[in-house]
C-alpha cells in the first residue's frame, strides 16, 4: 500500500515536472519565435503609464499572438524589466521576437522622424514647417516671433538665422520648441568652430557678422562650388568699401510688400537692408545658412573680382571691372530678356 502511494506521488512528480518542462520549453520558443507582422511592418504606441499587461493586451489584437500576457509578465518579472519599460512609438518589423522587441522597449529605441530645415530658408517658413509636422507637439502656436525667442532664453534677439539647417531627427511628441533649441545650440556650436578657423584679415567684427554675410551668400547662389567665390566677391567690397549690392537682401527689406518681380524703383527706396542705399552689411542675416555658406565665408575664394551676374544657367559669370560686368550684363540677362 505504501509502496503504491510512492509509487503514484512520483507519478505525479515526474508528471508535474514534465509539464513544468513543457511550459518552459514552449516559453522560451515563444520568446525566440518571430512575432506575425506585416512586410510593411507595424507601430506599437507605448503611452506613459503603460504596463507589460498594457502592452501585452495590444500585441494580443495580433494574429498569432494567443499567449504573449502571461509569457511576456513573466519575462518581464524574471529579468528586472517590468519597470524599465519606456514610453514612445517602437517599429515592428517582420523577424521580430517577443524577447527583441521588450528588449527594445526596454531600451526606448522608438522611431526617429526626420524634419529637413533647408538652408535658405526663413524663420517664418521653419515656423510653417514645425506647425505641419504631425509628430512634433506644437506649444509655440500663437506666439510672435519675439515671444518665441524670450521663450528660447534670447529675449530682444531677432530670429533671422539663428537656427542651422539640418536634417533632425525626433520621436513623437517631441515639442517645436525643444526642435528650435536643438537647432539653435547647433548653429551657436557651429559659428564658435568656424570662427576659430576664419581666414585672417576678414572684414567681419563677430561670429554674427559671418552669418550676416553667409545668408547673403546662401541667397545668391545654389551652388556649392560657386559660394566661396561669392563670399569672395563680397568680402572684396566690404573691404574696399563698396555696397554690397546684392538682391536678395533689398528683397527682404521689402517684406510682404515683394511681389515677385524686383523694379528699379526698389533698389532705390531706401530700408535699413537695401545694400544699393546704404554700404556695409545688412543690420540681420536675411534667411538661415547653412554650413557651406558659413564655410565659404571664413575662407572665401581669392581673386579679384568685384561683380557677378546669372548666368542664365543656374551659375554667375564673375566680373573684375564694372565694364566687364556691364557686358556681362548686356549678353546674359538683358539679351535674354
Amino acid at each position: 500500500m505504501r509502496f503504491r502511494r510512492l509509487r503514484r506521488l512520483l507519478m505525479q512528480v515526474l508528471a508535474f515536472g514534465l509539464a513544468i518542462s513543457l511550459i518552459f520549453a514552449d516559453y522560451q520558443q515563444f520568446l525566440d519565435t518571430p512575432l506575425e507582422i506585416p512586410a510593411e511592418g507595424q507601430v506599437l504606441e507605448v503611452k506613459s503609464g503603460m504596463g507589460i499587461a498594457d502592452i501585452a493586451w495590444r500585441l494580443q489584437q495580433q494574429p498569432g499572438l494567443s499567449r504573449p500576457a502571461l509569457y511576456l509578465k513573466a519575462y518581464t518579472q524574471l529579468n528586472g524589466l517590468a519597470l524599465r519599460l519606456k514610453a514612445g512609438e517602437y517599429a515592428l518589423s517582420p523577424g521580430m521576437t517577443p524577447r527583441a522587441l521588450i528588449e527594445r522597449i526596454v531600451a526606448g529605441r522608438v522611431i526617429q522622424y526626420p524634419l529637413t530645415v533647408v538652408e535658405g530658408w526663413t524663420f517664418r517658413q521653419l515656423r510653417q514647417a514645425l506647425t505641419r509636422h504631425p509628430k512634433l507637439a506644437q506649444t509655440l502656436q500663437g506666439l510672435s516671433d519675439a515671444e518665441v525667442m524670450a521663450q528660447l532664453g534670447l529675449p530682444g534677439e531677432y530670429p533671422e538665422g539663428r537656427f542651422l539647417p539640418d536634417t533632425y531627427h525626433f520621436p513623437a511628441g517631441f515639442t517645436d520648441e525643444a526642435f528650435l533649441r536643438r537647432a539653435l545650440t547647433a548653429m551657436d556650436q557651429r559659428l564658435a568652430e568656424i570662427w576659430q578657423r576664419r581666414a585672417p584679415g576678414l572684414p567681419l567684427d563677430n561670429p554674427y557678422q559671418v552669418m550676416i554675410l553667409a545668408s547673403i551668400v546662401e541667397k545668391e547662389t545654389g551652388l556649392p562650388t560657386e559660394r566661396p567665390e561669392v563670399a569672395g566677391v563680397f568680402v572684396r567690397r566690404l573691404r574696399k568699401g563698396m555696397p554690397l549690392q546684392t538682391d536678395p537682401a533689398v528683397i527682404y527689406g521689402l517684406g510682404e510688400a515683394f511681389d515677385g518681380d524686383l523694379r528699379r524703383q526698389d533698389l532705390t527706396t531706401d530700408t535699413p537692408y537695401n545694400t544699393y542705399t546704404r554700404k556695409g552689411l545688412p543690420p540681420t542675416p536675411i534667411a538661415l545658412p547653412g554650413a557651406e555658406a558659413l564655410n565659404a565665408v571664413v575662407n572665401p575664394a581669392s581673386g579679384d573680382a568685384l561683380y557677378f551676374v546669372a548666368d542664365g544657367a543656374g551659375g554667375h559669370v564673375f566680373s573684375r571691372t564694372l565694364d566687364e560686368h556691364n557686358q556681362a550684363v548686356r549678353r546674359y540677362q538683358l539679351q535674354g530678356r
